[in-house]
């Protein structure tokens, strides 16, 4: 059943009509975002490559000391294109052809900041707890052929693309990261942003591989605004998107791989309340499909061993500062969301809600201190 549903605007649009549906989107939604203008070209490329193409333009009130600094954002949800028994090198390169199509779908929509979804050139193997085949997909962030290949597409689109991969680092004794590349939109890599947190939980079993990221809470600057990135389980720590916050980020994406029956009803709330307790745009992206293994696993929770994952869900979508946000992608289907804003709203959404204003930072300063000190914590607040 779940598989079978495309997206919850869907059952709203076939069983809800005028005002009622209106009334409907902008409780869910906030205010109403108006559809962009998707040029011909690139709906056909959609069209004949099967992927969902969608734009939303989010208004933003003009201001007179500064020019509107208007950008245009995409997303990428997708499935895997090769089944998970084939090898290595030719899922890759299925992947990367799959995703050079979509990208040029992004380039002749303007995108000027592009992500695509957590580890995206692979299978979500890390269910599986197997080391092999699925260490092999692992790449170095900085001369993997990944990034070399969208390094050309970077500069050819004079776009900012951000890939999360498996990064091996081959400078450090051949570990294992889950890793973002950031690369500049002259083709240049400007960092990278690791994983900084690891669900333990269901058959999400990714420590096995990696551990938790050492990057911090890096924002980059690119001449699209100031960006970060906070990989899939970190949206449920609210002080991760904090950390991105003070730090100055104006986007930050959150690239997931996350399953209905586990999280679905979390997903449109997490990155959504981020975006408003921190005053900037978020971009939750999530892939799409179902991923079977040729081995069984099992998830000692008492349930009989299985091959696959459960349906990754896709319903990308971008938030905004003030709340609101837009539709999201399909749930079945791979897509590229393009959304068009203005970055001036960050700081008109804080001015307006004061909550930079009276978070009182200091407060929770000592607090974290404290708790992290658990002898001083017990003396404190148990003993007393």
């Amino acid at each position: 059943m779940a598989e079978s549903v495309k997206s919850l605007e869907d059952i709203l649009e076939r069983n809800l009509s005028g005002e009622d549906l209106s009334e409907a989107k902008r409780i869910l939604y906030g205010k109403q975002q108006p559809p962009l203008d998707i040029p011909q070209a690139a709906q056909q490329l959609a069209e004949q490559n099967g992927f969902e193409i969608a734009g939303y333009r989010i208004p933003c009130m003009l201001e007179e000391e500064r020019a509107e600094r208007r950008i245009r954002v995409g997303a990428i949800q997708n499935k895997i294109v090769l089944g998970t028994d084939q090898p290595v090198m030719e899922q890759i390169k299925a992947l990367h052809e799959r995703i050079k199509t979509i990208v040029e779908g992004a380039a002749m929509c303007n995108v000027n900041v592009l992500c695509l979804q957590e580890a995206w050139t692979m299978p979500f193997a890390f269910c599986t707890r197997e080391k092999h085949p699925w260490t092999q997909f692992a790449e170095s962030a900085e001369e993997g052929q990944t990034t070399k290949m969208l390094q050309k597409l970077a500069k050819q689109y004079n776009m900012v693309i951000v890939s999360p991969i498996l990064e091996r680092d081959e400078e450090h004794q051949d570990v294992l990261w889950n890793t973002a590349v950031v690369i500049n939109n002259n083709g240049q890599v400007l960092g990278k942003s690791r994983k900084n947190h690891i669900p333990r939980v269901g058959d999400f079993n990714e420590s096995t591989y990696y551990m938790e990221g050492n990057t911090g809470h890096t924002v980059f600057q690119t001449q699209f605004g100031k960006i970060a990135i906070n990989i899939c389980y970190g949206r449920h720590h609210p002080l991760n998107w904090l950390g991105y916050g003070i730090n100055g980020a104006e986007i930050v994406f959150n690239p997931s791989a996350t399953v209905g029956a586990l999280s679905e009803p979390l997903w449109p709330v997490e990155a959504r309340c981020a975006a408003i307790a921190n005053g900037y745009f978020t971009v939750a992206i999530n892939r799409v499909g179902t991923e079977t293994f040729p081995n069984e696993f099992s998830s000692a929770d008492g349930r009989p061993a299985h091959r696959d994952f459960g349906h990754f869900y896709g319903s990308s979508y971008v938030a905004c500062p003030d709340g609101s946000r837009t539709p999201g992608l399909s749930r079945t289907t791979d897509g590229l969301l393009v959304t068009e804003l203005d970055l001036n709203m960050c700081r008109q959404v804080k001015d307006t809600w004061g909550f930079q204003t009276t978070q009182r930072l200091p407060l929770y300063s000592d607090l974290l201190a404290e708790v992290t000190d658990p002898e001083e914590h017990f003396t404190r607040n148990i003993l007393s």
